[in-house]
């Protein structure tokens, strides 16, 4: 019978509990009548330990002793949670035993003061020695025969202590005469190897999933297993994606490619020697046992995505050697890589232009300042005639990479991926794709690899799952209330029929401010807002949202301040949209309203104020398809003050025109401060925006803006004053209404685009006028176009009240959504 090779990692034999765990899994497969060889870890946490100790000795750091009692209280610990008290004392003899040796060990580097490669590896090598004497004891203990194997017997490398090279022809054949024939379970110590000397080695952090895959390899095992603490390999890194799952079947390549950039969950060594015998490798998870997990083998399984997995390496460093038409590129290659070689320095990436005598390469950030050094070495003759220029390092970076065999045969895989980093602002470095077709590597900012990671993730994987996106409202007041509300009581609808949650992050007022990356409840924001809400600071609100980064970050702007208008400059240069009714930054300068068309050409967020002139109406949308349909805008014209439109058209009969105004205010329809649309201001403001949009370069200085209210109105210390001297002109507003009743006319202000004039006051209509019949607070424009010219394209509708206005920036969100999307 074919023997299965198991390994069980640091967290599978991390406390006595999950070696409880262990022992089911291997009773079972043996009452399956299986064959095993099982291979273990170091208890999680302990080779940090053995580590951080020999450190500590070799500074004379008489810490290290502290060290050496928590490795030894961890085993003791579970000892006495494992075996029971007719066993124990033999186990617990053979455990200080053992750490009486690695305390003399540990004692000799601390009277040298010095810690050798070699001493370093036989201290760590303990780790293993102890968690697999234990296991072997406790499953004798429980019927199960067991025999603890050292794994120096029989894995050997070269005579190198730290980096070393399996010696494959004598380890095979070492290995096949220690498991022949054996009717017992050996519990075999992983990571830890020795060379011809003797001497102990290791074969590298995780290398405890090699000595698995060696051991098979060795005896022709029919398959072996990686026991872990996820759920096999996933898609992406769980603990930074939250949608990512587990990828059922893996070719060898691309196991080897996704280990090879940065996934942990196989050592990259791994792979090959099951490989080459075409051995299934099995990625578990101990905690659950009974899922199927993932296969990696030569097995062809059709899958609908386009890629396997993403995966990344942190805090890389990008070295570029640049030379002159002197230097043939290839020298420059093979010298720089022969360094690289030499010093055993791994390039994980390596970028070259063509057209370019440069090259970057990418290195662990601990061998960058080694490998400029080196690089700068052996190039020095060329650096001093200028045929080469000094190594240029740049730092902080990370390597993303998504990976799949599926890349060979599909088209547009690497437009997805491009185009989704463009549209989420995510500036890359460098860019290296494998001639076998497996992988696509990007370099990028560490600061970016989170939102990069999350944004490739839903692109390639998403499918019919839900989009998320992250909302940062400045202005709670009564739009910004609004729009919380009707996001609340249309959630449920928009995640059932459109597969999106909006999520919304950070609230903020004049006085207030609160943010939660994991999400404020809309149902209960104002109590958390009351209680937990920090003092308001613009800057450092807009600085949380750019620091922490997030996918699909929208901004929307529910407040009528030029402070927070200033700041949609530098957070449209940061790729996130903005959603705003707020006028300011579009009728302010004419340089800064190009200023924001030209941010959002240039960078991945868009920039959306349809609700600036007529709340929820469709101006601005249609004024563009009109352009971008080659019509020719003549003249624009409108009442495009929902505000003027309700008191003027409510001021009739008895009615004072102060009281039509204070209804007004108490109905939401004006601003804060009537005299903000009495002033006609805010109406020039509209007319001067769609004047912009279709083409014209004006200045809000440009238009003369004839105060409906008299002077005194206007200087007016405060609103309540305000009213006071508003009523005292009630008889001025009386004669104008009855002067229009007289001639058969409506009082409405409007304002007009035409001959590249803009004109806007308060006029009588009369009832053939098509602004003649408007009612309650009801917006209306027409377009005089080519096209539209005998007549007019008119939009009509309510232009004021915070529910068209919050609804009108709802369906903003929702096309913001879809763009980032699509």
């Amino acid at each position: 019978m074919k023997q299965k090779v198991i390994k069980f990692g640091g967290t599978s034999v991390g406390s006595s509990s999950a070696i409880m765990l262990v022992k089911e899994i291997i009773s079972k497969k043996l009452n399956q009548k299986e064959n095993l060889i099982v291979v273990c870890s170091a208890m999680a946490g302990i080779t940090n330990l053995l580590i951080s100790a020999g450190v500590k000795a070799a500074a004379g750091n008489i810490d290290y002793k502290k060290n050496v009692y928590e490795v030894e209280s961890r085993h003791i610990e579970i000892i006495k949670a494992l075996i029971p008290n007719h066993g124990r004392s033999e186990t617990v003899e053979l455990i200080m035993s053992l750490l009486n040796s690695l305390e003399s060990l540990l004692d000799s580097v601390f009277n040298l003061k010095e810690l050798s490669k070699k001493s370093e590896d036989s201290i760590v090598s303990f780790g293993e020695i102890l968690s697999c004497n234990i296991i072997a004891q406790y499953l004798n203990i429980n019927k199960i025969s067991a025999k603890f194997f050292d794994a120096r017997n029989f894995i050997k490398t070269n005579h190198k202590i730290g980096n070393t090279n399996v010696d494959f022809d004598v380890t095979n054949n070492l290995i096949a005469n220690y498991f022949k024939k054996i009717d017992y379970v050996p519990i075999v110590t992983g990571f830890i190897a020795s060379n011809e000397l003797n001497e102990t080695t290791n074969l590298g952090r995780g290398g405890s999933d090699f000595t698995a895959s060696i051991i098979g390899a060795a005896v022709n095992a029919c398959e072996v297993e990686i026991w872990t603490d996820v759920d096999g390999v996933m898609t992406c890194d769980p603990k930074r994606v939250k949608k990512a799952f587990t990828v059922p079947y893996l070719s060898y390549q691309e196991a080897m490619e996704l280990s090879l950039f940065g996934a942990k969950i196989i050592y990259s060594p791994t792979i090959y020697p099951v490989f080459k015998k075409n051995i299934p490798l099995w990625v578990k998870n101990t905690f659950n046992h009974e899922f199927k997990a993932t296969l990696i083998s030569n097995k062809k399984v059709k899958t609908n995505y386009l890629i396997k997995g993403i995966s990344s390496i942190n805090s890389i460093v990008m070295l570029t050697i640049t030379g002159n038409t002197t230097l043939l590129l290839s020298e420059l290659l093979s010298r720089t890589f022969k360094v690289m070689s030499f010093h055993n320095i791994n390039v994980i990436l390596t970028s070259q232009a063509s057209s370019e005598y440069s090259i970057s390469i990418a290195v662990a950030a601990e061998d960058a300042t080694l490998a400029e050094a080196e690089i700068n070495y052996e190039f020095r003759s060329e650096i001093k005639n200028r045929q080469v220029e000094q190594v240029q390092m740049r730092g902080d970076l990370s390597v993303l990479s998504i990976i799949g065999e599926n890349m060979r045969d599909k088209s547009g895989v690497a437009g997805k991926f491009f185009n989704t980093l463009g549209k989420n602002g995510i500036n890359v470095v460098a860019i290296a794709q494998g001639s076998s077709e497996l992988n696509i590597s990007i370099v990028l900012e560490n600061k970016e690899l989170y939102k990069s990671l999350n944004v490739v993730h839903s692109a390639f994987f998403d499918n019919d799952d839900v989009d998320n996106l992250n909302l940062y409202m400045v202005g709670v007041g009564l739009i910004g209330k609004t729009l919380l509300k009707q996001i609340k009581n249309h959630a449920s609808h928009l995640l059932k029929e459109n597969k999106l949650k909006i999520n919304v992050i950070g609230l903020a007022n004049s006085r207030n401010m609160l943010i939660d990356e994991n999400c404020i409840n809309v149902s209960n924001y104002e109590e958390r807002f009351s209680q937990q809400a920090e003092k308001m600071n613009l800057t450092k609100f807009v600085n949380k949202m750019f620091e922490l980064n997030l996918p699909n970050t929208v901004f929307i702007d529910c407040t009528n301040s030029k402070d927070v208008a200033a700041n949609y400059g530098n957070i449209l240069k940061a790729n996130i949209s903005i959603a705003t009714p707020n006028k300011l930054a579009n009728s302010g300068s004419y340089s800064q309203y190009m200023e924001l068309k030209n941010l959002t050409t240039s960078h991945g967020g868009t920039f959306c104020y349809e609700t600036n002139v007529g709340g929820g109406l469709p101006v601005i949308k249609t004024l563009r398809n009109l352009i971008l349909s080659g019509d020719k805008i003549i003249k624009i014209e409108g009442v495009f003050s929902g505000t003027l439109s309700y008191i003027f058209n409510n001021f009739k009969g008895k009615k004072k025109f102060s009281d039509v105004v204070q209804n007004a205010k108490e109905l939401g329809y004006t601003e804060p401060d009537p005299r903000d649309d009495l002033s006609g201001t805010d109406v020039a403001r509209k007319i001067l925006i769609l004047a912009r949009e279709a083409g014209a370069k004006f200045e809000l200085a440009d238009i003369s803006k004839p105060s409906i209210i008299p002077q005194d109105c206007i200087d007016a210390p405060t609103v309540d004053a305000f009213f006071k001297v508003l009523k005292q002109h009630d008889d001025f507003f009386e004669q104008m209404k009855i002067n229009a009743h007289k001639e058969d006319k409506a009082l409405r202000f409007i304002a007009k685009y035409e001959n590249n004039c803009i004109s806007i006051g308060l006029t009588m209509v009369g009832v053939n006028h098509p602004f003649y019949n408007l009612s309650g607070s009801d917006n209306i424009i027409s377009f005089t176009t080519n096209r539209y010219k005998s007549r007019p394209l008119v939009i009509q509708g309510p232009g004021a009240g915070a529910e068209v206005t919050a609804s009108g920036v709802f369906g903003e969100i929702i096309n913001i959504i879809n763009y980032l999307k699509n």
